[in-house]
């Protein structure tokens, strides 16, 4: 691999394309009580009420604000309802439109939870969900690390994410990329949230920090299922529709020979546990072919997400890149969308 690579990794990009500051700085304390951080001081005020409820009833609570949620974007559809519903129909267009509705329907109750979820690692920690959380396959991330050359944990933006943090704090060291908020309250807090946990919270566009904690054989999870742009990015398959997939997944495993494990993490509300799955760690990857290794990454993820499919974040534009001459895929912003 070419030395300096790294400098032109999608992870330094912006979604515009524009290079960005290599910092993985916290927000100045002055920036965190600007006027229009108020609001969300607000929100934050509720969200640590919240978080001393019963588990139960921040379950329930995030049912009810799902719900709402959903049927208050109308039949002139919020922007975020579009992406969704378009993204079922393109996945599973096999599905009766009874059952796509559904399925969104399910989406945003899962998301909303998820939100509120959140609220116990990061604003109640002293709440121990651990016991509540399972471990399986742990034993694969064991042995990839065990091989000295860090591990790419690559996931996906399944709604159960930082809930399972306790869990995996107490069974194995990590550092997580993740994407830096505009605003400096949000910034702060999922910083301090995750840093409670994980070993470093590596801002996406750091390549460097990247590289450096894989050199010396961390374990370094990051989302590999989102569309930057089809810059550093191949189309590969994703529920057979062509999706802008960044090749940074195979580059940085090259780097340093480093295993890629997978995983993925699902909540069960029978009995109010969560459960994260670790695969064996992939053979013969990278092989050298960028679309057959995007490919490969995108049909893992896809069949962990038909596992629970309700619990994947649809809202995002996962397919706002289209190739060359493809029209868009997603409504215009504001649009009447026609139930079929």
């Amino acid at each position: 691999m070419a030395p300096g690579w790294y400098h032109r990794a999608p992870l330094l990009q912006s979604g515009r394309g524009h290079t960005m500051p290599r910092t993985n700085a916290p927000p100045k304390p002055s920036d965190l009580y600007t006027p229009r951080c108020w609001p969300v001081w607000c929100l934050l005020a509720v969200a640590w009420l919240i978080s001393r409820l019963p588990l139960a009833a921040v379950i329930a609570f995030g049912r009810i604000t799902g719900r709402a949620l959903y049927a208050m974007s109308g039949p002139l559809r919020a922007s975020r309802r579009q992406i969704t519903d378009t993204n079922i129909a393109l996945c599973f267009p096999s599905l009766p439109a009874a059952e796509r509705q559904a399925l969104a329907r399910n989406s945003f109750v899962h998301t909303a939870i998820g939100a509120l979820e959140i609220t116990q690692p990061w604003l109640n920690p002293g709440r121990d969900l651990s016991p509540r959380i399972q471990l399986h396959g742990l034993e694969h991330l064991q042995a990839a690390a065990a091989q000295g050359h860090g591990v790419l944990l690559v996931g996906g933006h399944f709604t159960a994410i930082d809930i399972v943090s306790q869990g995996l704090h107490k069974a194995i060291n990590m550092d997580v990329i993740y994407r830096k908020n505009r605003n400096p309250v949000w910034e702060w807090l999922q910083r301090r949230g995750r840093e409670r946990y994980f070993g470093a919270v590596i801002e996406r566009r750091d390549t460097r920090q990247i590289l450096r904690r894989l050199k010396s054989g961390h374990i370094v999870w990051y989302a590999a299922d989102q569309d930057y742009g089809a810059r550093h990015s191949v189309f590969a398959p994703f529920f057979g529709i062509p999706a802008a997939t960044i090749t940074a997944t195979a580059r940085l495993a090259e780097f340093n020979q480093s295993p890629v494990v997978f995983m993925s993490n699902f909540r069960h509300l029978d009995n109010l546990t969560w459960s994260v799955n670790f695969s064996a760690a992939l053979e013969h990857y990278p092989s050298g072919d960028s679309v057959t290794d995007a490919t490969r990454i995108n049909q893992i993820i896809e069949e962990a997400i038909r596992k629970h499919p309700e619990q994947y974040l649809w809202m995002h534009r996962r397919f706002k890149t289209r190739p060359d001459g493809a029209a868009s895929v997603y409504p215009l912003r504001g649009s009447r969308t026609v139930e079929s």
